[in-house]
């Protein structure tokens, strides 16, 4: 079985991993940090999906993503929480790109999420990785990635485990 890899930023990286996390076909989910390059160099909270595209695929996994964080907002967090999919190839920079074109018509705003290239990556600390599975009962992780579950098995029931 090959895995293919892709990265994702938006919201909180305890958020974002516990929404991968929760998806078939996603075999590995590394939370961290990811930089990119040109004016985006600096690190922002981030994980790396590592995916089987026979069992759930690319466009799948963009449109959870857009619609699991503030993809059409501009907020004055975006350098701690950048709105990016970072590519690993030329291919996937170009499929990625094409797939938020055509997922542009379920948004009325406009979609701000970047795509951006892979550069760096930085692991969070042990004791903040698989964050939720380790602390389902805590108050943030009831207020803010239960409802994202929740969200996800009524949209996304068929992609969920």
């Amino acid at each position: 079985m090959e895995l293919i890899k892709i990265a994702f930023g938006g919201g909180c990286h305890w958020c974002t991993e516990a929404v991968f996390q929760s998806l078939n076909g996603v075999y590995k989910v590394e939370q961290g940090w990811v930089s990119s390059t040109e004016e985006n160099t600096t690190f922002s909270e981030a994980v790396i999906v590592h995916f089987n595209a026979t069992e759930i695929d690319l466009k799948t996994l963009i449109a959870i993503h857009l619609r699991t964080h503030k993809s059409t907002s501009n907020h004055s967090m975006r350098t701690k929480y950048r709105s990016a999919i970072y590519y690993f190839s030329e291919s996937q920079k170009a499929e990625i790109s094409y797939i938020i074109k055509m997922l542009q018509t379920d948004f009325i705003d406009k979609i701000i999420t970047q795509v951006l290239e892979f550069k760096d990556f930085k692991p969070s600390h042990k004791e903040f990785q698989n964050y939720y599975k380790n602390n389902p009962q805590k108050p943030f992780c009831e207020k803010y990635i239960h409802p994202k579950l929740e969200f996800l098995s009524k949209k996304f029931s068929n992609s969920m485990q």
